[in-house]
């Protein structure tokens, strides 16, 4: 099918869907203007991989700082994984985060603890 590429800027995480990887990361802040028109994009790439692709998806999550809309957006993303890893397509979820940041890992933890898939929170120096 194709890829995502969503450019990042000071408000919004860069976006890149890899369909022949099955690799969707998201790298940066996220509190933008209008959360549905960015995450819009991303639920849409999803469902599609999620409906036409027969092999694992990965998020790959390196999110900084995330508002109340996106952290909205992103548990639709994560429910969406819940209902395919249910019906049994192979999903993961690694968040990565820098250690010194402890905000970030408790708030990658809430999301863990919703998510019956296999999430992982990666520690970097």
């Amino acid at each position: 099918m194709s890829n995502l590429t969503i450019t990042g800027s000071q408000s919004t995480p860069a976006i890149s869907g890899d369909w022949d990887a099955g690799i969707l990361t998201m790298t940066g802040d996220s509190y933008p203007e209008n959360s549905f028109d960015l995450f819009n994009q991303v639920i849409d790439w999803v469902e599609r991989f999620l409906a036409e692709a027969r092999r694992p998806l990965s998020l790959e999550l390196h999110l900084l700082y995330l508002n109340t809309s996106s952290v909205c957006a992103i548990m639709d993303v994560f429910d969406l994984l819940e209902d395919a890893h249910g019906g049994g397509h192979p999903v993961s979820v690694n968040w990565h985060y820098d250690k010194r940041n402890e905000r970030v890992a408790e708030l990658a933890e809430e999301f863990k603890e919703d998510c019956s898939f296999p999430f992982a929170i990666v520690a970097h120096d």
